[in-house]
């Protein structure tokens, strides 16, 4: 059986160890890990496997409350009818011409945050630019104040750690404090953007929102809260493993400084050496066979997109950090797959 310790000391020597023994193996709190790569893709389009609505929290002793209520009125571990209709709103007003229009802004803001801290001799990166972006660029989408970043920011980080395993009962009330506040922070937002709507992407969703009535204004605050989370914690944490990987590899990272044709491939890289996103849930709907192994009906199951991008049976030297690999398939392991990608 995992533990969270050992997980945490070395996850990848971890599963580089169970992968060729096992296609899963049992988690002290996370039901079962499926660890390899084909079984992996294949369950995160398996109907039987299906996302996990409010078991988690409820397998964490959260039964009520602001923090259970982002999973039980959100998107993103919905099923069926309900997961489409939370998420049609966003599906037409989160169009592929508004994000690239995003583009010239969040290359501003990064410009700026280098020039702001260049003088200096040390910087945190992480702090002063991974998690900045992130921020500024979910404020730029939702119309949010600037001024407004570092509370919000430090709302969304605090809530983020009730996805992870490192938290215990000790410290669910500090946790609930700051869903509270961030779902109270939300719903101001929303009431003035109602009250004086702008041609923004926050006053277009609440339009549709509006006119299809299929939303409860819990479900729109919900939908909206994990849009904050869910965009900034994973964009930190993929900017901060970006700089951290070529900066230990410094012929590849002279080499991407003179190709900017190479960031592409370096970014999706990057992703797959070290994932912003370790796992997927899911609970299994009904008994489910891996390889002469079962996953028992109503389990969860923890799909490790952090031990299926290292597989040795899907990439060649999977241990290596090659900005040049030819074998990352054409939609990246990383963002999902089925009706969740």
């Amino acid at each position: 059986m995992l533990t969270v310790g050992e997980l945490e000391a070395d996850p990848h020597g971890v599963f580089r160890a169970w992968r060729p023994r096992l296609p899963l193996v049992r988690h002290e709190i996370a039901g079962f890990v499926v660890l390899r790569a084909r079984d992996v893709d294949r369950l995160m389009r398996d109907p039987r496997a299906q996302a996990t609505e409010t078991l988690s929290p409820r397998t964490r002793g959260i039964p009520e409350g602001a923090l259970f209520d982002i999973f039980a009125h959100g998107m993103l571990i919905a099923n069926g009818p309900v997961h489409r209709r939370r998420r049609s709103p966003f599906t037409r007003t989160f169009a592929a011409r508004m994000i690239e229009g995003l583009r010239p802004g969040i290359r501003a803001a990064a410009e700026g945050l280098v020039r702001d801290w260049l003088p200096d001799i040390e910087v945190d990166l992480v702090a002063r630019y991974a998690a900045q972006i992130p921020a500024r660029t979910i404020a730029g989408i939702l119309g949010l104040p600037q001024e407004d970043v570092p509370r919000f920011t430090h709302l969304a980080y605090e809530v983020s750690r009730v996805l992870s395993f490192m938290f215990g009962p000790e410290d669910i009330p500090d946790l609930e404090a700051a869903a509270v506040a961030l779902q109270d922070y939300v719903r101001a937002i929303l009431e003035a953007r109602r009250a004086a709507p702008q041609d923004d992407f926050l006053s277009r969703f609440l339009a549709e929102a509006d006119a299809t009535g299929e939303l409860t204004p819990q479900e729109v605050t919900i939908q909206l809260v994990q849009v904050i989370i869910s965009g900034t914690d994973t964009t930190r944490v993929a900017g901060a493993m970006q700089v951290a990987l070529l900066l230990q590899h410094p012929e590849q990272w002279a080499a991407v400084r003179g190709d900017a044709g190479l960031i592409p491939a370096a970014v999706a890289e990057a992703l797959r050496c070290e994932p912003n996103v370790g796992s997927a849930a899911r609970v299994a709907r009904e008994d489910i066979a891996l390889d002469g192994h079962v996953v028992p009906a109503g389990s969860l199951m923890m799909l490790s997109t952090l031990s299926a991008l290292r597989d040795e049976a899907a990439y060649m030297r999977p241990d290596a950090f090659d900005i040049r690999r030819a074998d990352l398939p054409r939609q990246h392991p990383i963002f999902g797959g089925g009706a969740h990608r």
